[in-house]
Formats: structure tokens, C-alpha cells, sequence
């Protein structure tokens, strides 16, 4: 009985109940308002945000709360079915990525700073390899014998232009090194064009022997480095499998005659003829240029030497060979430090071993090098001496895919070659299949993927067979970063544009050696109906092949070394 009512007891009952019936109607309805109130707070597709991240829901009070992105948010839920108080209007639904907020920002960072980065899959460089790059290419010069018959020792085998470019190197694998100089008249004119004219040729190498190992040592010139240019001469270093040297290149246009102790010719007088003192004087002469050994670096290096690089403060460089690298310094020919050692004490236990190393163009602490297990490792020397423990390692998620896996998957993941941006920022690394472009700031993956020759894949076993397999491309940066350039076969070489995301195909062959003839894009057929300006995968000729490129720092001017012969092309005129 409720006590002060004129009610009875059986209305108060029903009263009760009524009560009760608002009560839960009330609750049920603020549980709709809720419900509603998170799926309008939270909807990605109205408001643009994860429903990952938690959103505060407000009472019915009226003091007002700060979501999770800063949004206030006050007095009583809003009514179902319409957005909250104070939140901006909705806009179209959208699709939108679902992604966490790292990622988010440093896709903006990226983005904001670089450009959309470019990922190529196979189906997409297959289906551009006949797509024109943004520069035409045309035929400016052909160097060295045209005839069919080709000498193991005339067989070129590196590359490099200068700081500069207005000096080529080539090596062979004769131990020569031949040196191109930029012919004036062609800078001069206009349009400009990439002429070069030889400077200087001579035997930098000579066939060896080691008496302990009962080992022969080829003369072949293995790389070339240029450093640069601190007075009239010229500096390079070049090294064969074991020995390293600097050479000076100069020029000289005069010489002194009239000397008292001896003649013209070099012959001492003999004293009791000397009766009278004579000054020496200058006289011009033709122009000569000398090419001598200023430094030798020898005996350091136990297994081959792939690599070398010099350091940015010009006056130490690295040597790499299988297993170990070596820092030098120019004036000492003595001694060399170790500062990388992968060897095992047991040899049993090896498991890969280095491919390549090269300094970065502005930090002369820090250097890289890659593995045959397609790994990259970036090291500091200011971190420990012995830099057996990497700053940064780069490698490519291995595939989960099993079907993707195969017996050659070590072998064509192997790194031939890594080059540094002259920025600093990037570098490429090749391997048998394609060539990938690195942010230094990111470890976990490339973050462009160029695919070379992919129609080779299916191929594998007789590349493997022939050992083809093991051949080691070479790649170059273009002067600003934007392009990238590396050989395949048949003398076929591909230029990825990074800005355009296009590549070309473009062939170093005999037929088109007529100044200014433009360069035809080749593509490769992999089945079906082959067309006209195609050419079959069965047709290419694996033992012509582009290992060795070279881009101009400056100028749209590459070098290519086909067996024997170096092309040299040129933007169009």
C-alpha cells in the first residue's frame, strides 16, 4: 500500500508496472541513440577515420568531450539518424584505404617530399617495354675494331666517366686502360654533342703469378674509379684481382733543352768537355700525355677484389673482394685496415659471400655493401672499428608464396651490383632478373621494383646450363637521379625514367652506326603471334650481352660496352 495516495492498491500496482514500462522504453531508446550516435562517430566512409581508433561517446550531460581526433563534442546525444552536434557535414562516401596512422603519415611525408612512389610489376613492364622513354636516344660514336673476330684481351670490361665527364675510361681484359677525352668542337657547337676522342692508352696490368698458391693472376682490369681533379693531372685508381693502383695521367707541351751535364738526347757529357755554362731554356713541343704509376696497393687481399670506391674526403678508399673490405689511404701502400670480415673460422660454414661495396657520396663514414644472398648491409665506421655489426640491413620480405620458389631462387636473388644516388638519398641494387631502388630511411623493402628481362624466368635451366645465370650485371644512376640504366642480352640495355614511370629497351647494334639515327625501341615476344618489329626470347643471342654502362654526370651521354666495342649515345639532336 502506498502511503499518501488516493490511489488503491491495485492502481498503484498498475501504476508501478507502467512506470517500469517507461523506464525500460527510455533505456532502450538511449541504447538506439548510442548505437546510432557510434555508427555516425565512427563511419569511415562519412567522417574519414578508422573504426580502429576509439571514439569517446558523451553522456547526456552538457559538458563537452574531446574525441580521439579533436573534435568537441557536447550537450545531449544527437537524435538516430543524424550526425553528431558540432561535427563537420558529411561529404560523398568515398573508398578510402583502411590503414594505421604511421602509415598514413609517412605515406604524406613520402608523398609531400618525393612523389608518389612507383612499384612495376611484371605485367606492367611487359606491357610498356615498347613504350618510348622521355628522351629519344640516337647513335653518336662507336669506338674500338668492328670485325667479328674478337680477341679474349680486347674484350672491355668496366666503365666510367669522371667527375666531370669530359673524360671516358674503359679496361679490358688485357690489363689496358684506354681513356677518351671530349672533343671541344662537339661541346662547343650547337646543338651540343657527346663526341670523345682518345687521350691517353696504356698497360695498367700484367699477367702474374703467385708462387705459394700455384695461382695465375689475370691482368684484367676488374674496375676503374676516378678521383677528382685537384690540379692540371689527372688521378685514377684500377685494380685487377689482386692489385690496386694509382695512376697520374698529365700532360706535357714542353721541354727543357740546353742542359750542362748531359745532352739533348739523355746521354751524361763527359766533364772535360764542358768548358762553357750554358742556361737551359723551354721550348714548345707537341702536346704528350704521360700515364704513370703513382702508388701500388698490393698483397691485402687473400680472395678477389670486385670492388672499389673512394671516399668522400678523397683521400681514403675501400677495397672489396669475396669475403673481406679494406680501407686504404692514398699515401700509404703499406698498410690497410680491415673493416669488414665475413670469413667463418670454418670454411664449411660459409654461407655468402660479398658481391659489391661502395662508399656514400657525402657521408665518408658510412658505406654498403651486398651479399649473394640479396641483402644489403649499410655500415658506420664511427660505430666500432671492425664493422662486422651492421647500422642498416635491406632485404626484400622473403615470397610465402611456395610456387614462387624454385631451385635458381638463391641464384637470381643474388646482388650484382649497388650504386648510391648522387643525392645520398637512394640506391639501386641489380640482380639477375631486375634492378630495385632502396630508400636509404627504409630497411623493410624497395620502394621501386624495375623488372628487367622477366621473360628469361622460364628459361632459367638453360641459362643455368650455359652459366649464364652467374653473369653480373652492372647499373648507373643518371646525373640528377631520375633515370636509371643496366644491360641485359641480345646487347640489349633498359632505361627506367622515374618520373614518367617509362622504359625503353634499346639495342648498342653494328647496323645503326650513322651519326644522329635515332634509336628504335625493341621489345621481346614471349609467345604468340610474334609482330614485326619484334624479336622471340628464343632468338636473342646470350653471348652478347651489356654488363658494363656508364651515364654522364651531367649530360644525357651514356656508354655502353658490348663485347669489344664502346657505343656511345646521346639525347636527340
Amino acid at each position: 500500500m502506498i502511503y499518501g495516495s488516493n490511489q488503491s492498491p491495485a492502481s498503484a500496482q498498475s501504476a508501478t508496472a507502467s512506470s517500469s514500462e517507461a523506464a525500460a522504453s527510455d533505456r532502450s531508446m538511449k541504447s538506439k541513440v548510442q548505437t546510432s550516435f557510434r555508427q555516425n562517430a565512427s563511419s569511415i566512409g562519412r567522417w574519414g577515420r578508422s573504426t580502429t581508433n576509439p571514439v569517446t561517446i558523451p553522456g547526456s550531460t552538457a559538458s563537452g568531450t574531446s574525441d580521439t581526433y579533436g573534435y568537441t563534442l557536447t550537450g545531449s546525444p544527437s537524435p538516430p539518424h543524424s550526425p553528431p552536434i558540432n561535427m563537420p557535414p558529411p561529404i560523398p562516401p568515398r573508398p578510402v584505404i583502411r590503414q594505421s596512422s604511421f602509415t598514413k603519415i609517412g605515406y604524406m611525408i613520402n608523398t609531400a617530399v618525393n612523389g608518389t612512389k612507383k612499384q612495376f610489376s611484371s605485367s606492367s613492364s611487359s606491357s610498356s617495354n615498347s613504350g618510348n622513354g622521355e628522351t629519344s636516344w640516337c647513335f653518336s660514336q662507336i669506338k674500338g675494331a668492328l670485325d667479328d673476330d674478337v680477341t679474349e684481351a680486347d674484350i672491355i670490361s668496366c666503365v666510367e666517366f669522371n667527375h666531370d665527364g669530359e673524360l671516358l675510361a674503359t679496361g679490358d681484359k688485357g690489363g689496358r686502360v684506354v681513356i677518351f677525352q671530349r672533343d671541344p668542337a662537339s661541346k662547343a657547337a650547337s646543338p651540343r654533342r657527346g663526341e670523345y676522342n682518345v687521350y691517353s692508352t696504356f698497360q695498367s696490368h700484367e699477367p702474374e703469378f703467385d708462387y705459394l698458391k700455384s695461382l695465375e693472376i689475370e691482368e684484367k682490369i676488374n674496375k676503374i674509379r676516378w678521383l677528382k681533379r685537384k690540379n692540371q693531372s689527372h688521378f685514377l685508381l684500377s685494380t685487377n684481382d689482386k692489385t690496386i693502383k694509382l695512376w697520374k695521367v698529365s700532360e706535357r707541351d714542353k721541354r727543357v733543352e740546353g742542359y750542362n751535364t748531359r745532352e739533348d738526347n739523355g746521354s751524361i757529357r763527359d766533364p772535360a768537355s764542358i768548358n762553357a755554362l750554358r742556361v737551359p731554356s723551354i721550348k714548345p713541343m707537341d702536346l704528350m700525355v704521360e700515364a704513370s704509376p703513382r702508388r701500388i696497393f698490393a698483397n691485402a687481399h687473400t680472395y678477389h677484389i670486385n670492388s672499389i670506391s673512394v671516399n668522400s674526403d678523397q683521400e681514403t678508399y675501400l677495397s672489396a673482394d669475396d669475403l673481406r673490405i679494406n680501407l686504404w689511404h692514398l699515401e700509404i701502400t703499406d698498410q690497410s685496415f680491415n673493416i669488414v670480415d665475413i670469413k667463418p673460422a670454418n670454411m664449411e660454414e660459409l654461407t655468402e659471400v660479398i658481391t659489391a661495396a661502395e662508399f656514400h657520396p657525402t657521408e665518408c663514414n658510412v658505406f654498403v655493401y651486398s651479399s649473394s644472398k640479396g641483402t644489403i648491409r649499410l655500415c658506420d665506421m664511427r660505430s666500432s672499428a671492425l664493422c662486422d655489426r651492421h647500422a642498416k640491413l635491406f632485404e626484400e620480405p622473403e615470397d610465402v608464396d611456395i610456387t614462387n620458389k624454385s631451385f635458381f631462387r638463391e641464384i637470381i636473388s643474388s646482388i650484382s651490383d649497388v650504386k648510391l644516388s648522387n643525392s645520398g638519398r637512394y640506391m639501386i641494387s641489380r640482380d639477375y632478373l631486375s634492378i630495385k631502388v632502396w630508400d636509404l630511411h627504409m630497411e623493410t623493402k624497395p620502394i621501386e621494383t624495375y623488372p628487367v628481362h622477366e621473360y628469361l624466368r622460364t628459361k632459367l635451366c638453360s641459362l643455368y646450363e650455359n652459366d649464364c645465370i652467374f653473369d653480373k650485371f652492372e647499373c648507373c644512376w643518371n646525373g640528377n637521379d631520375s633515370a636509371i640504366m643496366t644491360g641485359s642480352y641480345n646487347n640489349f640495355f633498359r632505361i627506367f625514367d622515374r618520373n614518367t614511370n617509362k622504359d625503353v629497351t634499346l639495342e648498342a647494334s653494328r647496323d645503326i652506326i650513322k651519326p644522329k639515327t635515332v634509336l628504335k625501341p625493341r621489345k621481346v615476344c614471349t609467345g604468340g603471334k610474334r609482330k614485326k618489329d619484334e624479336i622471340s626470347v628464343d632468338c636473342l643471342a646470350f653471348n652478347k650481352r651489356i654488363l658494363h654502362t656508364a651515364w654522364h654526370p651531367l649530360e644525357n651521354i651514356i656508354a655502353v660496352a658490348a663485347t669489344n666495342n664502346l657505343f656511345i649515345f646521346q639525347d636527340k639532336f
